[in-house]
């Protein structure tokens, strides 16, 4: 991926157009497109509250039913939640006072892809 194709991408696109980290090294450029989904994924609260949303019923969750889950109080699982829509990794949907969030197929296959390969 050439420079400048990687610094116009979202972290999910840049992620989504690399080799597996097993085939061949990432760029400067493309690692540096993709670190903020692994930052985002790198908070222990973030990384349960994925779980949580995409493991939930019908594949989305509300914060009023994330919130049990911690012992948080709603605005910082909000924050967190929004730290994981920022970076790309959930998608939300307002409905009337409460947001639902999905996590994003793209996003989690893209990272899937990067390091799921074995080495050979």
């Amino acid at each position: 991926m050439s420079n400048s194709v990687a610094l116009s991408l979202t972290p999910v696109q840049a992620v989504a157009c690399c080799s597996p980290l097993s085939r061949e090294p990432l760029s400067e450029a493309a690692a540096e497109q993709i670190a903020p989904l692994l930052k985002a994924l790198a908070d222990p609260v973030r990384l349960r509250l994925m779980s949580l949303v995409a493991s939930h019923e019908g594949g989305e969750a509300c914060v009023c039913d994330l919130n049990d889950a911690f012992e948080l109080s709603q605005p910082t699982i909000s924050h967190h939640l929004k730290v994981l829509h920022d970076a790309g990794l959930l998608e939300r949907e307002k409905r009337g006072v409460w947001v639902y969030y999905r996590a994003s197929g793209d996003a989690l296959t893209g990272l899937a892809g990067l390091i799921g390969t074995a080495a050979p």
